[in-house]
């Protein structure tokens, strides 16, 4: 072998050492990433983010009915009779109170002094269920009612006043607010947060000695301490509506009903409380409720009211019923006994039977 064969042969050597360091490395390299791993990236991470995001969406609140905005009534062909509904429910006293500029027909209350934020708080008596579900039966009258028949029972009972006449500006106006506020529900719903909070019910009877300690402690400052309210500084409208007292809502008014002024003042009293945001304890919802609609007020037939007694709701104060409980329990409870006993189908008809089972033969 010759000098040059000898140099070549060498070249050769040299190069396959080098391939070889070369491969080692790479085994070890791939080695230690094995048993470390690599920071994940790219694709794999782009993916990841929105699973986090969908989760989050998951454990959102849901939803309540929002109303419409009141700057679309102006696309309205009949915008302004909408517009004159929605004021005659917030300003109800100005038109139609003791010192009404239209007529003198009611007590001075305001109709959003039920129907809170003009009929649009989400569990505040809101009407977006009134379009949807009326006309509809009524276990109350035994009829078939529509819209008109339920706004005048508003102004007979809980504005102690005379009924609209249906054909009056001010009826066709509220009923058309009232239409247009529902216009998005689509027929035979009813939302959630349509009508009032369903507060559980008590173990006990509701105290009326004990609501009153939450009402001078919650609820005095604004309604007074004898439930007269505050008047405006027109001495002619009220501020805060009186809670009992001649010019408060009469024993007919479906706040009479203990379940339905708990529920009221659980999602929305005192002034901030929301139904998201409440301020009263069950216990303190029911028993402020039977402490104010304990007191005075006026009064109202009631003869033709629930023509079969089998549907009166358990906290209809006043009898006769179809079951074997007193006026009392009907009105402050325990309510939980007399709904168990409905439910078993004991009152059929307007007649009672015994709870106890028959007898063989």
């Amino acid at each position: 072998m010759d000098d040059k064969e000898k140099e070549n042969y060498i070249q050769v050597i040299a190069k396959l050492i080098n391939v070889v360091i070369i491969l080692l490395v790479v085994i070890v390299i791939l080695i230690v990433i094995n048993f470390t791993g690599l920071p994940k990236m790219g694709k794999e991470e782009k993916e990841y983010i929105p699973k986090q995001k969908d989760t989050t969406l998951i454990t959102k609140t849901p939803t309540v009915w929002i109303a419409p905005d009141t700057s679309e009534i102006n696309k309205e062909k009949n915008a302004s009779q909408i517009k004159y509904g929605r004021n005659l429910i917030c300003n109800t006293s100005f038109y139609l109170g003791l010192h009404g500029t239209v007529a003198q027909m009611s007590n001075g209350m305001n109709c959003q002094n039920c129907h809170l934020d003009a009929g649009t708080r989400p569990f505040g008596n809101n009407y977006s269920a009134v379009a949807s579900t009326y006309p509809k039966f009524r276990e109350r009258s035994g009829n078939l009612e529509n819209i008109y028949k339920r706004v005048n029972d508003c102004f007979e009972r809980s504005l102690n006043g005379k009924t609209l006449d249906t054909l009056s500006n001010e009826m066709q106006a509220i009923v058309s607010y009232i239409k247009w506020l529902g216009k998005d529900v689509p027929k035979g719903d009813k939302p959630k947060g349509s009508g009032l909070t369903e507060v559980k019910y008590l173990d006990r009877a509701a105290d009326p000695e004990k609501g009153k300690i939450v009402y001078m402690l919650r609820c005095k400052s604004c309604h007074t301490e004898n439930g007269e309210g505050k008047l405006n500084p027109d001495g002619k409208t009220y501020q805060y509506p009186p809670l009992w007292g001649e010019h408060s809502y009469n024993h007919g008014a479906g706040l009479f009903r203990l379940s339905r002024f708990a529920g009221y003042v659980k999602s929305n009293m005192p002034q901030g409380a929301t139904f998201e945001n409440v301020q009263l304890s069950d216990e303190e919802a029911w028993d402020v409720a039977a402490f104010v609609n304990s007191q005075p007020r006026p009064k109202k037939d009631l003869s033709k009211d629930w023509p079969k007694i089998a549907g009166k709701p358990v906290d209809h104060p006043f009898g006769p019923y179809a079951d074997k409980f007193s006026e009392q329990q009907h009105k402050y409870g325990p309510f939980e006994p007399i709904a168990e006993f409905k439910s078993r189908g004991k009152a059929r008809d307007g007649e009672f039977t015994s709870p106890k089972k028959n007898k063989p033969k």
